[in-house]
């Protein structure tokens, strides 16, 4: 229910703008990760410290965190400083990329401290605390990068952008780590495939569409107008364009009054 009631309350308390569009976008977002939810298998049970160990150490899991945290580097040292300002998807992707270990460290520690209560000496396994260590560094990484992307987009942009990105995310970490595509069968395959498509329409409708002034009132008037729709721009956008743009053309000429 995250992404309805930000949309919702963002419009409300912040006074910002989500049209018929990003409406449809949250809702198809919704829709496809439901499906996608639906059709994933049950995780492998794992329910000590080695096992999950012997996880974490496969070669397919490396190769896909090596290539998470790459991607996560270029992000934050290169796409960040340059685009992070005017493109919503730089900073949100860095979250949803280090969501992938957060899960994995939430759900190696929930296996330790189950472990601890049932007296098994977890504190001298070192995979305890590289996971605290882990999960620490990457909850603070996505706490940062999140509130960069609410202090320039608008909040009902940003969270379901955000879940929809962080789920898919999640749902392939949780495929490659515990081998789940191995009992999936076709109809999972195709459910798995299908909302995933929905949810790229979802944002798509929810990101390409965010300036068009479209609502059940006017929707008949901007079907039958051939005039383009009128275009609605948010203070923080329309502050960032100033600022960037320069203030005098150079082509603009200058008028120089003399008085005596």
């Amino acid at each position: 229910f995250s992404v309805p009631c930000s949309a919702i309350l963002s419009s409300y308390l912040l006074g910002e703008r989500l049209n018929l569009l990003g409406k449809l976008g949250c809702l198809l977002s919704l829709v496809g990760s439901t499906v996608m939810v639906i059709h994933a298998p049950e995780d492998e049970e794992v329910t000590t410290l080695e096992e999950m160990t012997s996880k974490l150490k496969e070669p397919g899991f490396l190769a896909y965190a090596a290539i998470l945290l790459a991607l996560c580097l270029l992000l934050i040292f290169y796409l960040g400083p340059r685009y992070g300002q005017s493109n919503i998807l730089v900073y949100l992707t860095i979250c949803s990329v280090i969501g992938a270990f957060s899960v994995s460290s939430v759900k190696g520690l929930g296996i330790a401290i189950k472990g601890f209560f049932a007296g098994q000496p977890v504190l001298q396994h070192p995979l305890t605390w590289i996971l605290v260590i882990t999960l620490v560094a990457s909850i603070t990484t996505q706490i940062n990068y999140l509130n960069k992307s609410l202090d320039i987009f608008n909040t009902s942009l940003v969270f379901p952008i955000y879940y929809v990105l962080f789920t898919t995310i999640v749902v392939t970490t949780s495929i490659i780590l515990f081998k789940e595509w191995v009992t999936m069968t076709v109809v999972d395959i195709i459910g798995t495939v299908c909302g995933f498509l929905t949810i790229i329409l979802g944002v798509f409708l929810l990101h390409a569409f965010k300036d068009l002034d479209v609502s059940l009132g006017n929707l008949p008037q901007v079907l039958q107008n051939e005039q383009p729709v009128p275009v609605t721009r948010d203070d923080k956008n329309i502050l960032i364009e100033v600022d960037n743009s320069s203030i005098a053309p150079e082509d603009k000429p200058k008028v120089f009054v003399l008085y005596s």
